[in-house]
């Protein structure tokens, strides 16, 4: 008997776009309710298990490899599948959110990849969740462009062979687009609304143009979840008539669960894998979310006191080299966020440094390649890792095989020698705030102080706030992280923006809102799993 057919996927709450029925057409909508269908209860019994596994770490405040899976780690024989020639070159990467500026920008910006964010750097409005795929559609057509309003430039694509590659990023598993339902009124799963619009779409285009449909897949927190992107993939290519293996996924290993797993991940995707990538913020986060019970041994310094060096990150890092090349992965460096300043060139200099010696370092190691969050750093991480690589397309043959990482290494967050401050706890509130506040406008990626911030920022930000309330840490200067030290401190940001933008402008933005938003979810006893998941609810369109 066949399967049933698939439930019609309705749209809710949502005003027309122009040009949506190119993206949202009766085969696309099929396409998504179908693996809306065989997919999301599945996803739902993995979000359950997250839960479980979260007791379990606040019951023992510990992490190890699984005993389940260490054949895998054992079997010396398997690698994942060889990179497609488009993947095969990864040095530098360019990340930033689908608007048509930035697609063209960042396909023209001279980066090997531009990862295209349905993710973090993306609020998903459902304009910026439908616009977004009409806008990569375009790309591939080569029928995009753009003129900007205030200055009057034009953008356009450049030649063919001069394109970076694009690994679009799909939302997390944990996140619902509410604005596409099935027959009994469940939303579908945004990861599945991304990445089956996208597939369906492109798949084939991106075949004709001598690549394919790859991806970074976020928020991953075990083996499992891995497994079911992987049938996910294999499920699309033959509904579609796509060659089994087209589909290359890396995956960030942005969450702490995940960083015990790195090889059972690889494992899962093999055929459909192409490498691993360090994200730092949502690591930190995921550390504070699992271990919020731990008490003062788990307590994190100001965020922009964890570089990559702290001993409890080497380990992290070092530990995804060595398990990328050993299984034939690419390895992907972390994020240089900062944006240069039109105005003054002694905050370039000296942030540009930093940016040369972060992707020294990373270059270094042994990764193959690593993230920048703006086209004028692409030049700086190219030199670091033109310098080691030269003409190799990636540096896989060093295995690393000096590197020891045992499972306390990755959770040793008291081998850092640095303490929460009270210039930590104001830095938390001002970008939380006004990340949030831009966030609720339908703006994923955001300018504070000379960097690029998304949503990973923003959970950081709120989590630290958190922690150090909950831990009772007391400051240098004398005070004490209690609610009402952070309310307060919020209230004054709150006034500092006002006079910042004059009543005006203050008032035409969603500041109060972003306020009280940050300190329900910093505040609150019950440490909601994930920001978006509250601010959602509260955002238009």
């Amino acid at each position: 008997m066949s399967a049933p057919a698939p439930s019609p996927l309705a749209i809710v709450d949502a005003e027309p776009l122009p040009r949506q029925e190119e993206v949202l057409t009766d085969a696309a909508l099929a396409f998504v309710a179908e693996l809306h269908r065989r997919f999301t209860p599945r996803r739902d019994e993995l979000l359950a298990r997250r839960a479980e596994r979260r007791a379990e770490i606040a019951r023992t405040c510990t992490l190890d490899f699984l005993p389940e899976t260490a054949a895998i780690r054992a079997d010396e024989s398997w690698r994942v599948a060889p990179a497609p020639a488009a993947l095969n070159d990864r040095r530098v990467e360019i990340t930033g959110p689908t608007d048509r500026k930035m697609t063209i920008n960042a396909l023209n910006s001279g980066a090997k990849v531009w990862l295209a964010d349905f993710e973090d750097a993306s609020a998903p409005t459902w304009e910026n969740v439908v616009t977004g795929q009409l806008n990569l559609i375009d790309a591939y057509a080569r029928r995009i462009d753009f003129t900007d309003e205030r200055s009057g430039k034009s953008y356009a694509l450049r030649a063919e062979n001069e394109l970076a590659t694009v690994v679009m990023r799909p939302r997390g598993w944990h996140l619902d687009e509410r604005h596409l339902a099935d027959a009994d009124g469940r939303p579908v799963p945004g990861a599945l609304v991304d990445f089956g619009l996208y597939f369906f779409h492109n798949a084939q285009r991106l075949i004709d143009l001598g690549k394919g449909p790859y991806f970074y897949l976020p928020k991953t927190e075990s083996h499992l979840e891995a497994r079911l992107w992987n049938d996910v993939f294999v499920f699309a290519q033959e509904q579609l008539g796509v060659p089994q293996g087209t589909v290359r996924a890396t995956v960030l290993i942005e969450t702490i669960t995940a960083a015990y797993e790195m090889e059972e991940i690889l494992y899962e995707l093999r055929d459909h894998a192409s490498g691993l990538n360090a994200g730092r913020w949502d690591y930190l986060f995921s550390i504070v979310k699992n271990f919020r019970d731990g008490g003062e041994k788990f307590v994190l310094p100001d965020r922009n006191a964890v570089t990559m060096t702290a001993p409890f990150m080497r380990a992290y890092t070092e530990l995804l080299v060595r398990t990328c090349h050993k299984r034939g992965a690419h390895a992907i460096g972390g994020m240089a966020a900062f944006i240069p300043s039109r105005k003054d060139p002694e905050v370039n200099r000296v942030a540009f440094e930093k940016v040369r010696a972060d992707k020294d370092r990373e270059a270094d190691d042994g990764f193959d390649g690593s993230w920048v969050a703006h086209p004028d750093l692409v030049p700086i991480a190219m030199e670091s890792f033109d310098r080691v690589l030269g003409d190799r397309p990636h540096q896989k043959d060093r295995l690393r095989e000096d590197v020891r990482v045992e499972a306390a290494d990755l959770i040793a967050v008291d081998s850092l020698d640095a303490k929460p401050t009270y210039a930590g706890l104001v830095n938390a509130v001002q970008v939380g705030i006004r990340y949030i506040e831009a966030w609720l406008r339908g703006l994923g990626a955001v300018a504070i102080f000379n960097l690029m911030e998304d949503a990973a920022t923003a959970e950081i930000s709120r989590s630290q706030i958190w922690q150090w309330i909950n831990a009772g840490v007391q400051f240098e200067n004398g005070e004490k992280a209690t609610p009402e030290l952070a309310r307060k401190v919020a209230a004054e940001e709150l006034e500092n923006i006002r006079a910042e933008l004059g009543a005006e402008a203050f008032a035409a933005g969603h500041w109060q809102q972003a306020h009280d938003l940050l300190l329900q979810v910093a505040l609150d006893e019950d440490y909601a799993d994930f920001l978006t998941l509250p601010a959602y609810e509260q955002l238009k369109g």
